[in-house]
């Protein structure tokens, strides 16, 4: 798993109440049992010993090894999306902003491509999962539109868009399928998509992608992520 992504994982959470602070834990362990044997070698046992708790406390929180793969998924797809929005501080753009949110989950796939297809597989499965990230990417969508950088005939139709060619290109180039600067063609396909001119979309996806800034380092005000009711659109 790339650093950027772990050290936040790692990372602990104060204010948790007992039962969220355990499932955490067992989450971070999962993790880990999953890098060392794979979802199909793992067992509710094994994650137990490494969280150091009993198989009847992990029962407690998770009734098959699908449910913690999907709980796994569900982490590391919000600390994705949690750790783009820390580098985009200061990126005022609603285009270059979801170039940048494009082109990481890409980038997730050729890091760690069998974390990635984990990610995929259980959105597939179990979409309502990750209805909560989605807010990061409509927010810039509706940002881009307001500056009228795009132009979509709807928002549901502009976010299958990107979330069906994101999905695909992650596949692809985990599985070895892509050819090189996929990531950056990939962003320059989903711009143009929303409206941007050729040209345009090409200069805004090659722009150098900012860096993850250290956990915990004070940035400028986050912008908020889209409202609630609009998961959907």
């Amino acid at each position: 798993m790339p650093d950027a992504l772990a050290e936040s994982l790692w990372r602990p959470q104060p204010g948790l109440a007992k039962r969220e602070r355990t499932r955490v834990q067992l989450v971070q362990a999962a993790i880990q049992v999953f890098t060392a044997r794979g979802f199909a070698g793992a067992t509710m046992q094994e994650l137990a010993a490494v969280a150091g708790m009993t198989t009847g406390t992990v029962y407690n929180h998770f009734k098959t090894k699908e449910e913690v793969a999907s709980a796994v998924a569900l982490l590391l797809a919000d600390t994705l999306c949690r750790r783009i929005d820390d580098s985009q501080q200061g990126i005022a753009e609603g285009a270059q902003r979801m170039a940048i949110g494009n082109q990481r989950y890409i980038w997730l796939a050729e890091q760690s491509p069998q974390w990635a297809l984990m990610t995929l597989d259980v959105a597939a499965a179990a979409p309502e999962l990750l209805l909560e990230i989605r807010d990061y990417v409509l927010a810039d969508l509706r940002l881009g539109v307001k500056q009228k950088a795009f132009r979509i005939p709807s928002e549901a139709a502009a976010m299958d868009m990107i979330n069906g060619t994101i999905a695909q290109a992650m596949r692809s180039v985990a599985l070895g399928l892509a050819p090189p600067n996929h990531g950056r063609e990939v962003a320059t396909c989903v711009l143009r998509g929303l409206g941007m001119e050729p040209a345009a979309a090409k200069e805004v996806a090659y722009r150098p992608l900012p860096p993850f800034p250290p956990i915990g380092e004070a940035a400028p005000a986050a912008r908020a992520k889209a409202p609630a009711r609009a998961k959907r659109g």
